[in-house]
């Protein structure tokens, strides 16, 4: 699987999904979704997010298991 690395293209995929964003503090933006629970929270804006908040982004969206 390719994880995608790009924070704008990263958010238009959470949106394409059904994330909104809800909060925003410094360059992070947080998206809410109304069905699932928590909160996603992207670095944003940022061409290379490192792979490990990568894989945080993720999992808190549901993409990936533990």
């Amino acid at each position: 699987m390719h994880l995608e690395r790009n924070s704008r293209k990263l958010i238009a995929m959470l949106e394409r999904e059904g994330w909104f964003l809800v909060e925003v503090k410094g360059d992070h933006h947080q998206f809410k979704h109304a069905e699932r629970p928590g909160r996603v929270t992207v670095p944003h804006p940022n061409k290379d997010i490192p792979i490990g908040t990568l894989r945080s982004v993720y999992r808190q969206a549901g993409w990936l298991e533990r």
